[in-house]
């Protein structure tokens, strides 16, 4: 359980391509009795898509996604399903997620 602000942990979700995610917890806020949890709160950007090939599969992904005249641009929009934005986050749509509401 996380006690304190200012505590930082790390995250590795992923083993074989290893996201690592550096969690620090700026404030800690009074619990909701009405509340669902979890719950996001706040967040950036986009996640990767699932199976991308790590952080550096990922870099790659992007600079085919930003280019539609790159060879393997149509390939991997057809992978991902539909564009791809990676500033887009919709903190509605992770709390759906994460009451199970919708699968991603």
């Amino acid at each position: 359980m996380i006690r304190s602000e200012g505590a930082r942990f790390t995250y590795t979700y992923d083993f074989g391509d290893n996201w690592e995610h550096v969690i620090d917890v700026e404030k800690i806020l009074d619990e909701d009795a009405d509340g669902q949890y979890p719950r996001c709160v706040d967040g950036q950007r986009a996640c990767p898509p699932e199976d991308v090939g790590g952080v550096w599969g990922y870099e790659a992904f992007l600079e085919v996604m930003r280019d539609p005249k790159h060879p393997e641009h149509e390939e991997r929009l057809e992978w991902v399903g539909e564009e791809f934005d990676p500033e887009e986050f919709d903190k509605d749509v992770v709390n759906q997620v994460l009451r199970g509401e919708i699968e991603l």
